[in-house]
């Protein structure tokens, strides 16, 4: 019983090793299938690559060498590739379609599979270029295919060998319509996924602007951009970005947020800078005055700023002098410098309550009143009068009068 086990696990593990084998071996690719392969072997003519098992595969030299002939491979290094086709059980494989007769062999192949196709830009003509292929094949280029961004000097780009992708193909290749830009994006997509590896939230990160809007400036950080928000420029409040930054300035910035789902970056400038917090209280310590400015009004009152990144509260119950206000705009105003008083400190929620100097004066004059003694206000006969009357009234009265009828009170 035992050993039949073992020999099913032996012909599982088998059958395993054989499927994998065949994977590896990549008997049954198809033309322009991209593969990644290991140069095993570079003679005088041609590269020799691993294709995995016992299969090989070659290219021609001349696809990976510069104009003096020199290589930007050597053995053992990884490349990928495009199979073109296959004779003799020999793979015939490409980076690039050039200039030579198999461009014209495989052009079709190379269209339906996507495969790189080199061309020469030879001349402007109505919308776009015409675009030499191999031999006399002609291609054509719109404006807006020729690079990632908007051509501003089409003359720039006569004359330059560049690599193309066939995007519509046509009339047995008479009709062929050529992308430089699908190139350029994909080699960008690549470069930047790279770079995401690279990076974590928290990393210091050097930026440049490269666009401002009113919310916050994007910035690109070797191939990515991301966004800097308003909020996130200092520790004080921005009232003109636009004055603040720049297109064109660099400085260093913490990756705040990596959102990958959503392909966004956003960066703090903020958080390289010394929060002022740190210092609060040896600088606005309890009891002290200090002059700010108001830079927002709530309906429970009005937050008064006392240095870059530092406000605190005046509560709409401090700001009427005792009387009752509605809201705090009835007193003070945005932009208006006042003198405050230090009350309270709460660090751990950065929070400040002020008070106006001012305001306490009226509620002890009152005070003062209530408590003057008997012979300080004989004259109302020996009460506080709720009220005066009104102004007719004062001036009715006959002078001495008063006085008069506290007399009679004593007498009686």
């Amino acid at each position: 019983m035992v050993e039949e086990k073992k020999n099913e696990s032996n012909e599982e593990k088998s059958f395993a090793e054989l499927f994998e084998q065949t994977q590896v071996r990549k008997d049954f690719l198809k033309p322009g299938q991209k593969i990644e392969a290991t140069i095993v072997k570079i003679t005088q003519d041609w590269i020799f690559l691993d294709l995995g098992g016992k299969s090989e595969g070659y290219l021609d030299r001349k696809e990976l060498a510069d104009e003096n002939g020199n290589l930007s491979v050597k053995e053992g290094d990884s490349i990928e590739a495009y199979f073109l086709s296959s004779k003799h059980n020999e793979k015939l494989f490409t980076t690039r379609i050039g200039a030579g007769d198999s461009a014209r062999t495989h052009i079709e192949e190379v269209w339906r599979s996507g495969i790189p196709i080199e061309g020469v830009v030879e001349k402007e003509i109505k919308g776009g270029f015409e675009i030499k292929l191999a031999g006399d094949m002609r291609g054509f280029c719109p404006y807006s295919q020729i690079d990632l961004r908007r051509t501003e000097n089409a003359k720039d780009y006569i004359g330059r060998r560049l690599p193309f992708r066939i995007i519509e193909y046509g009339e047995r290749g008479r009709n062929i319509i050529l992308s430089a830009r699908a190139i350029l994006e994909e080699q960008k997509k690549k470069d930047e996924e790279a770079r995401k590896a690279e990076l974590h939230e928290g990393m210091l990160v050097k930026g440049t602007v490269v666009s401002i809007r009113d919310f916050g400036a994007f910035l690109d950080i070797g191939g990515l951009q991301g966004l800097l928000p308003i909020s996130e420029i200092g520790w004080d409040r921005v009232e003109d970005i636009y004055a603040r930054l720049s297109v064109g300035q660099t400085f260093d910035v913490i990756i705040a947020k990596m959102d990958s789902q959503n392909n966004r970056i956003s960066f703090s400038l903020k958080q390289t800078l010394s929060d002022p917090w740190n210092e609060v209280e040896a600088k606005y310590p309890e009891g002290t005055f200090h002059t700010g400015t108001v830079v927002r009004l709530m309906k429970f009152g009005a937050f008064v700023n006392l240095g870059p990144g530092v406000d605190g509260l005046l509560h709409i119950s401090k700001l009427g002098k005792g009387k009752r206000i509605v809201h705090p705009s009835d007193v003070v105003k945005e932009g208006q410098a006042i003198e405050v008083r230090i009350d309270a400190i709460d660090r751990d929620q950065k929070r400040i309550s002020l008070s106006i100097p001012e305001a306490e004066a009226p509620d002890d004059a009152a005070r003062k009143i209530e408590k003057r003694p008997q012979d300080d206000y004989h004259e109302y006969g020996g009460e506080v009068p709720m009220s005066l009357g009104s102004l007719g009234d004062i001036m009715k009265r006959k002078p001495g009068k008063k006085k008069k009828e506290t007399l009679d009170v004593s007498q009686e």
